[in-house]
């Protein structure tokens, strides 16, 4: 499994782009992941075409036990992000070879 982190991303960009600074294109990812961060933070829906959208899914509270245990206890509701794919990147993992 790959994971990218954002010195990788900025590598990358920074390779692709030799003629911005490194700092700034560091600064443009901040951005991006902070307004992805604070739309969600407000409830709002999130969508890059092509690659995905991101959304907020209330998940009840619920009872749950301690499998050592056995005892029960309460979850309290709580907030998830939820993330689907864009239909081009479905089709791209899909894709019998």
């Amino acid at each position: 499994m790959a994971i990218v982190v954002k010195s990788q991303l900025l590598k990358q960009l920074s390779d692709c782009y030799p003629n911005f600074l490194k700092k700034d294109l560091k600064k443009v990812i901040e951005i991006i992941l902070d307004e992805i961060k604070s739309s969600l933070k407000k409830g709002k829906r999130v969508e890059l075409r092509g690659f995905g959208t991101w959304s907020i899914r209330i998940q009840k509270k619920r009872i749950s036990r301690n499998p050592k245990t056995g005892e029960k206890f309460q979850i309290p509701e709580k907030k998830k992000i939820y993330f689907k794919m864009s239909k081009e990147i479905f089709k791209q993992l899909n894709l019998h070879e």
